[in-house]
């Protein structure tokens, strides 16, 4: 592809919105889409022209991604200032900042399994397919693990506590209660 370049600019406002979801962070995200567009651009001679170009961005984002997220397991721990600031201020005054926190906490407090399923569907309007040949997994994986994250989350957001117990892969979705 020659104007390889060119056809990045397009997705970039996509890649930025999927990485500010998955990172709750806009330098780190901004820094994620960075590294993206420069792997795209340096394994340009991989990319295929049959191949849909947001998809193999999105691959690459996911594989960046997990990578750092494997690295930061391993490291110590640290919370940047900048990270924590927002936990250390008064809570927010209106029902749509508490709406959104409450979503940011309940999405990071989430598998990135089903954090990463349910961006990439609900944030970035993925196909089932779409999200299944970023991921590197099955469609009906993708709806299993998708069909969990939103039963987690809708728990996670209507009980009150915003927390719910851990939910194993290949476990059946939880049971709704009864109004």
């Amino acid at each position: 592809m020659t104007d390889l370049p060119e056809a990045l600019e397009e997705h970039i406002p996509a890649l930025r919105r999927y990485a500010s979801a998955l990172l709750g962070n806009r330098d780190r995200a901004d820094e994620l889409v960075q590294d993206t567009l420069e792997r795209a651009l340096s394994r340009r001679h991989l990319f295929r022209v049959d191949r849909n170009l947001r998809g193999w961005l999105f691959t690459i984002m996911h594989n960046l991604y997990a990578n750092n997220a494997r690295s930061r397991s391993r490291a110590p721990g640290f919370v940047p200032v900048e990270d924590a600031a927002h936990r250390l201020s008064d809570g927010p005054h209106q029902d749509d900042h508490m709406a959104l926190r409450d979503l940011q906490r309940a999405l990071s407090e989430m598998t990135p399994q089903h954090r990463t399923v349910l961006l990439l569907i609900g944030l970035e309007g993925l196909s089932y397919r779409e999200a299944a040949e970023v991921l590197d997994i099955p469609v009906g994986t993708v709806m299993s693990r998708l069909a969990r994250a939103r039963e987690r989350l809708r728990l996670m957001l209507g009980d009150g506590r915003g927390t719910v117990p851990a939910v194993e892969e290949g476990a059946p979705p939880a049971r709704r209660r009864a109004p």
